[in-house]
């Protein structure tokens, strides 16, 4: 049986309470630094990448090269800032796709 860990990447602000309920936080603030991170990850041992909606809009070839493949689960959350309606439209995509049409709107 496989176990995959959970991962948190965004501004510090926005993730650093996630360390407490025991998910590995990474900071990051511009694309290259979070496309490397993402990358790394997803070779490793992580199952579920959270990003925050912010970073996921700087890198969204890289968020589409993973949205195909089973792991890691890339989803998007809101950042301190507040939510985009970035991660509710991810979601719509992934359901879409595993479904063949949207169940949710």
């Amino acid at each position: 049986m496989c176990m995959y860990n959970a991962a948190v990447i965004g501004d510090k602000d926005s993730v650093y309470a996630f360390s407490a309920l025991g998910l590995s936080v990474f900071y990051a603030d511009d694309s290259e630094d979070v496309e490397k991170i993402i990358n790394r990850l997803a070779k490793s041992d992580f199952g579920i990448i959270y990003i925050t909606e912010a970073l996921a809009d700087k890198i969204p070839e890289c968020i589409d090269k993973y949205r195909y493949m089973s792991v890691p689960a890339i989803i998007l959350i809101p950042g301190i800032n507040g939510n985009t309606g970035a991660g509710l439209e991810n979601l719509n995509l992934s359901v879409e796709k595993a479904v063949g049409s949207n169940i949710l709107k």
